[in-house]
């Protein structure tokens, strides 16, 4: 169990190494699509660096029926 936490903690560490990189921390927009690309970005982990680059262009909610 040690193990996999180590793994999947590690992962998510690259991955916000990556967006770091990628400037995402400090000049992503607070809306929903610039923080989902943020999240994004950080579970793609080490993917980030055999060309993935995911990003979220838009964030549409559900509207309650009426």
């Amino acid at each position: 169990m040690r193990i996999v936490t180590l793994v999947v903690l590690i992962w998510l560490v690259v991955g916000a190494i990556a967006a770091g990189q990628r400037g995402y921390f400090s000049g992503t927009e607070q809306n929903c699509a610039g923080v989902a690309t943020v999240v994004v970005t950080v579970l793609a982990g080490p993917l980030n660096y055999f060309g993935v680059n995911p990003k979220i262009e838009d964030c549409r909610l559900p509207e309650p029926s009426t």
